[in-house]
């Protein structure tokens, strides 16, 4: 239990000497204390704190003004490649146009027919003619390779 004229708090109170009675845990109240003595820890911290505040205000800077400046820059190259396709793109619709307008005579409606149909007038014949493969020039030894190495070599001039 608590004695009477005693008071206790839930923290332990540090009980100082009667001869420190008069100074303040900083050191004498009577006396100045010297400009570079008073930096303690709270003007660290404040410093730290300030170098932090600093970053964090530059990196937001950053991102408000750098990526969109970026952003901005990037824009110019990607107009010039849109610019450059549309220009194509134009050009190809000339072409169909022009077709369209080849196709709508009777001539071209012909034409036409005749190269993707295979379409042929009456009285005419259809042949169709294909290149000759290129012949290979070297074959394995021994039968039915034989002949035809003679014959191959015969036809390309060689002996």
């Amino acid at each position: 239990m608590v004695a009477a004229g005693t008071r206790q708090t839930r923290l332990n109170r540090r009980r100082r000497a009667s001869s420190d009675r008069g100074r303040s845990r900083l050191g004498d109240i009577t006396r100045p204390v010297p400009r570079d003595a008073r930096i303690t820890e709270r003007g660290r911290s404040t410093i730290f704190v300030t170098i932090i505040a600093v970053i964090v205000v530059g990196a937001v800077v950053a991102s408000l003004v750098g990526l969109p400046l970026q952003t901005y820059l990037g824009q110019g190259d990607e107009i010039d490649r849109l610019t450059e396709q549309v220009e194509r793109l134009e050009q190809v619709n000339i072409d169909l146009a022009a077709e369209v307008e080849r196709l709508r005579t009777d001539e071209g409606v012909i034409e036409a027919a005749r190269s993707e149909l295979g379409y042929v007038v009456d009285g005419e014949r259809r042949e169709t003619l294909l290149e000759t493969p290129d012949l290979p020039e070297d074959l394995p030894s021994g039968w039915p390779y034989g002949p035809v190495d003679d014959i191959i070599s015969v036809r390309l001039g060689t002996p």
